[in-house]
């Protein structure tokens, strides 16, 4: 598979004559949702490298391109096929982490075809799969920081002892800094990459292909090892220092804006090109050698969010699939407005997170969660639409860690089981951690009326929406309490502009 490129996975240690490797452009990766053509770009090359590699390290190796899978109906057509071609007697293939991936695979009827199966893991995770049901039980909440805490005493991550090193768990406090405009010049440039397209973007006319998004005769992100460990160096030496310090900062006012201090190899792992033990190893090598510029903070921030949020997100997927794919706990149904795949909107926190996505295939994690996914949670816009959105547009974006990302912490539709809040906010906190609110067309400051920031209605209205719901909530309970207290004809005023806004999204 695409997202399955480990050099280091144990089939490929010893050469065998009877083994063929099969790698395999399928239109059916491409049309699931529409996507980025920069996705689609980067996962195609990176499967050309792999196969390059493979063949190079003397493997038999089947690469197929769209112009050979092109009459094939599906992935298990395609496979079948190539059994009865090459007389093939064991068929073998690594663990999807995809739900509807695995299904494709686990429907086929192997014996009928007199074929011996194998399923192996992919030698990835930190948390094998078999583990999985032992943290996370299906339809039941489970919360980041027990599960976080565990994994780092399980693997001896920066403790000491049994205790976590520094003495506490989190810093996370520390890390929510504002970039002020002396902050500005000192943002690293990021690193690129130059890898042609231009034959690929060929192909991918000439069969049809549909796709969104801007791509130019060269891709910028990592399709190779080497260009991964390339990305990761320069991470740790220039990022790494003030990752967790600005980590959930946003600016508009900066060459690098969209780069920011963040790793950017979200891609490189979940295509699993780079496995995240080896980011972690050397993250946490970068902060020992540097112990005057890299404070504990930064770096347990940046490990938090690979050994903590990302083996969580994937245990929620699988404990919890397929049913989790149809929530909708706040029954939102509003559609995806248009300037979702145009940028084109008033609202300068929004253009700049969606022009940027739109433009690069990537967002870092504020933008996504409290900016374009804040927004669709207060407008109650489609989970189906949002996910659709989400899996499509962003380069690192497969369904087992962008679904619960999207219908979980950003949407609240699984009703809780991954956040135990609703992640919403008014203007204020946009204001608060960007320079975006400097030059909107609305103000922040303001409620009600023509020029009032959509967030701050959009807000009191979701919580008065839902007041029934999470009034009782004791993370959000001053929310309602400041509901209560606020002057009744402001309160009319607030919610009639919330109103109007929802019945017209689309101008906004």
């Amino acid at each position: 598979m695409g997202d399955q490129l480990n050099a280091s996975h144990s089939w490929y240690q010893h050469k065998n004559d009877s083994v063929l490797y099969v790698i395999a452009e399928l239109q059916q990766e491409t049309n699931y949702v529409k996507h980025h053509i920069q996705k689609i770009a980067a996962f195609f090359l990176s499967m050309q490298a792999f196969a390059d590699a493979l063949q190079s390290a003397g493997h038999h190796v089947l690469h197929l391109k769209l112009e050979d899978t092109a009459h094939y109906a599906d992935l298990p057509d395609l496979l079948l096929q190539l059994c009865a071609r090459f007389n093939i007697e064991c068929f073998e293939h690594q663990r999807p982490d995809e739900y509807r991936l695995l299904s494709q695979i686990q429907n086929i009827n192997f014996q009928t075809h007199k074929l011996d199966y194998k399923c192996v893991d992919t030698e990835h995770f930190i948390l094998p799969f078999d583990d999985i049901n032992h943290y996370f039980k299906q339809d039941k909440a489970t919360r980041l920081e027990g599960f976080y805490r565990k994994m780092r005493q399980q693997h001896n991550i920066m403790m000491t002892g049994d205790q976590p090193l520094g003495g506490q768990w989190n810093f996370d406090a520390d890390n929510r800094n504002k970039l002020k405009k002396t902050d500005l010049p000192n943002i690293p440039a990021p690193l690129v990459f130059e890898n042609d397209v231009s034959n690929l973007k060929a192909r991918l006319k000439k069969h049809n292909i549909e796709h969104f998004g801007e791509i130019s005769d060269t891709l910028l992100w990592p399709i190779t090892r080497k260009q991964s460990l390339e990305l990761l160096d320069y991470f740790c030496e220039h990022g790494l220092p003030l990752f967790g310090k600005f980590q959930d900062a946003m600016t508009g006012m900066s060459d690098y804006s969209w780069s920011l201090y963040h790793s950017r190899l979200s891609f490189s792992m979940n295509a699993k090109i780079i496995s995240p033990m080896q980011v972690i190893n050397r993250a946490i090598n970068e902060f020992e050698s540097r112990p005057d510029e890299i404070s504990l903070a930064q770096i347990e921030g940046f490990v938090r969010q690979i050994i903590g949020w990302r083996e969580f997100v994937r245990g929620m997927y699988w404990a919890n699939m397929p049913s989790y794919s149809g929530l909708n706990s706040l029954n939102a149904t509003h559609d995806l407005p248009e300037y979702f795949w145009s940028g084109k909107t008033k609202m300068n926190c929004m253009q700049k997170s969606l022009s940027q996505s739109l433009d690069h295939a990537y967002a870092h994690h504020i933008q996504r969660l409290m900016v374009i996914g804040n927004f669709c949670l207060l407008a109650g816009i489609d989970p189906d639409q949002v996910d659709q959105w989400y899996l499509g547009v962003y380069i690192d974006a497969i369904e087992w860690v962008e679904m619960p990302n999207t219908r979980g912490m950003s949407q609240f539709a699984d009703g809780g089981l991954i956040a135990s809040k609703p992640y919403t906010a008014s203007g204020a906190y946009v204001n608060r951690m960007s320079d975006y609110c400097s030059g909107c067309h609305y103000s922040v400051k303001e409620k009600t009326g023509e020029s009032a920031c959509p967030f701050n209605s959009l807000y009191w209205h979701f919580m008065n929406h839902h007041k029934e719901r999470f009034s009782k909530n004791p993370r959000i309970g001053m929310v309602y309490r400041n509901l209560e207290k606020m002057d009744s004809q402001l309160k009319q005023q607030t919610m009639e502009r919330a109103e109007w806004i929802l019945e017209n999204l689309g101008s906004l």
